[in-house]
């Protein structure tokens, strides 16, 4: 009886062997695809391995900018243990990484590229010559960063949504417009380290990655308690906190490569990543930080930040 109930049986619908080979084959392709990813990431990850180790300058911005996205995975910690965190202080934070963002612009890449520019005799060699490379080049580097808000759709936390406004832009997910509106604060960051390290020694260099991981400590913290703010899930937010630093050895890694290829590019680059730190203390932190009624805080916090990036680049520098 076993064996004739094990005969009628019935047999696999077409559309079930259909369905069955359908997953196979998707279940192929991403295989494929992944291999193909990986193989890529590889070859690249061995091209420039082969750059660092021929251009020392590119090697120590990326260590640079690894080290300031660390400190942001590193203060987004907390938000596990703990969501609570008054308004008063987040203020107080964006006011203090405002205050290390302005000292590193000044100390660290307008002096510098004001230096630079006077040495090279092709700009007259004078003052004149060296602030008007220096003024074009921060004015370039706010254009850019303006032209990138403008253009690309994303999302604060408080303001919220800006950008391009059209179908492509309505279709991207909450989650995206937060990551490209992070993106768009950090990479300034990134290229200030790494044309830091392409313009100046290494003392001074490392003071402002120094500073800028300092203040990418509270800034991670921020972002991941805005996260769950807006209703992500703990653990989502603290994960997307983290890889929000990521853009930081990404854009120093480019703007040594950039800068460190000819000397004449030094106080452009410096003066463009100056110009674009510039446009997002002006238009995104200190705006965030006085939109709640805590001015009084915010200003404490950049003062703070100010001198301690100030005392970083004069004494390590």
């Amino acid at each position: 009886m076993k064996k004739a109930s094990a005969s009628l049986s019935p047999a696999p619908s077409p559309a079930s062997r259909l369905h069955a080979a359908t997953g196979v084959r998707h279940s192929a392709r991403l295989w494929l695809g992944l291999t193909i990813t990986m193989a890529g990431v590889w070859a690249l990850c061995s091209q420039f391995w082969l750059y660092a180790q021929h251009h020392p300058v590119v090697w120590q911005a990326l260590l640079g900018g690894s080290m300031a996205a660390l400190a942001t995975a590193l203060g987004t910690l907390p938000v596990m243990l703990s969501q609570r965190m008054s308004e008063r202080t987040q203020d107080t934070l964006f006011g203090f990484g405002a205050g290390v963002m302005l000292a590193a612009c000044a100390f660290s890449l307008i002096l510098p590229g004001l230096e630079a520019a006077k040495a090279q005799s092709l700009w007259g060699g004078g003052g004149w010559g060296a602030g008007g490379v220096m003024g074009t080049s921060i004015l370039l580097g706010a254009a850019a960063l303006m032209a990138m808000d403008k253009l690309l759709p994303h999302e604060h936390f408080i303001k919220g949504r800006e950008g391009l406004d059209g179908d492509a832009a309505r279709k991207l997910q909450r989650t995206w417009l937060f990551v490209i509106a992070i993106a768009l604060h950090n990479l300034p960051e990134g290229l200030a380290i790494g044309v830091g390290y392409a313009g100046n020694d290494g003392l001074r260099a490392n003071a402002l990655a120094t500073g800028i991981a300092i203040q990418d400590v509270p800034e991670g913290l921020v972002v991941a308690v805005a996260l769950l703010a807006a209703g992500y899930r703990r653990r989502f937010a603290v994960l997307l906190g983290m890889a929000s630093g990521l853009v930081e050895p990404v854009g120093a890694v480019i703007g040594a490569a950039v800068v460190s290829s000819s000397a004449v590019l030094l106080p452009w680059g410096l003066g463009f990543a100056a110009g674009a730190m510039l446009f997002v203390i002006s238009h995104e932190i200190i705006p965030e930080s006085h939109r709640k009624g805590h001015e009084a805080f915010a200003t404490g916090g950049l003062m703070l930040g100010f001198v301690l990036m100030m005392v970083l680049d004069t004494a390590l520098g």
